[in-house]
């Protein structure tokens, strides 16, 4: 079983990780349609909230996976 700061540290790199990789498949889609001429901060300020957004629910679920995956051992 880890320790409380052995997860904490797991966590904080997993939310960093897929927060990275989200944010590199934001910028990889056109959303310049969308985005008003003249607004372009905003427009990055909204895409990178939308990557933490996303990214931070992607590690969540695969560190609840990870952790309940290793309850599964309490099912027996």
């Amino acid at each position: 079983m880890f320790s409380i700061g052995q997860t904490a540290l797991i966590s904080m790199i997993s939310h960093i990780i897929f927060i990275y990789v989200t944010w590199r498949l934001v910028l990889a889609m056109n959303f310049e349609p969308i985005i008003k001429k003249g607004r372009t901060k905003e427009g990055r300020m909204f895409l990178l909230f939308l990557a933490i957004v996303i990214g931070s629910g992607v590690s969540r679920f695969f560190l609840e996976i990870l952790r309940w995956s290793g309850d599964l051992i309490y099912l027996f």
